[in-house]
């Protein structure tokens, strides 16, 4: 913080002009596990040197507590000095810092990320510095979809054609066997008749 502030202070003592440093975008919203890009824009100079680009990103807490999000030192990334919790989640667009701007692709984002963050840009012709809020949302669990009706599958109807036809040849058996049954008792009760009808004939003779 001491380096800073003593940088801070010895550009400022040389340099002439305006320099300006300006987020894109002042508040952001977001839901956990979803990405978001943040965005500072900062003047250039076209003859001024890549090596006297100095800029530090960092996320401020309620608590006042900082991390470093992103670390540029004479024009290269010092990704060692960024925070454990965003390490492996940040990713800049150096093209668009030759631009003149820094966009900051921060993936994964957790509920700890809301915070205020702040970017600071130091060169040999200015600096300056601006910032934004992000706040990040618990996410929202999703009811699970009511599974539609489900209609007979065709094995089922399989199922029930098959019992209703046995069912009927069933009933059908049962009613051939009754009919059998019948004309077999009428047919003995009929022998009966005779046989009994022929011992009272022999019996009166």
């Amino acid at each position: 913080m001491i380096c800073r502030i003593l940088l801070l202070i010895s550009l400022t003592s040389c340099v002439s002009g305006t320099f300006e440093v300006e987020v894109t975008q002042t508040s952001y919203q977001a839901e956990e596990n979803h990405n978001i890009t943040l965005e500072w824009m900062f003047t250039t100079k076209p003859d001024s040197s890549s090596t006297s680009l100095n800029i530090y990103c960092d996320m401020v807490t309620d608590n006042n507590e900082g991390s470093v999000l992103y670390h540029v030192h004479k024009g290269d990334e010092v990704p060692e000095s960024q925070d454990k919790q965003f390490a492996g989640r940040v990713q800049s667009d150096t093209d668009a810092l030759r631009e003149g701007r820094i966009r900051l692709h921060v993936s994964r984002l957790r509920t700890n990320d809301s915070g205020l963050y702040t970017c600071e840009v130091y060169t040999d012709y200015g600096t300056n510095s601006d910032r934004c809020d992000l706040n990040v949302t618990a996410a929202v669990d999703q009811p699970e979809p009511q599974k539609p009706t489900e209609s007979p599958q065709p094995e089922s109807r399989v199922r029930i054609s098959l019992f209703v036809g046995l069912t009927a040849a069933g009933l059908a058996v049962c009613a051939g066997l009754c009919f059998v049954f019948r004309l077999c008792y009428k047919s003995v009760k009929r022998e009966h008749t005779v046989v009994y009808e022929t011992e009272n004939m022999d019996a009166a003779e």
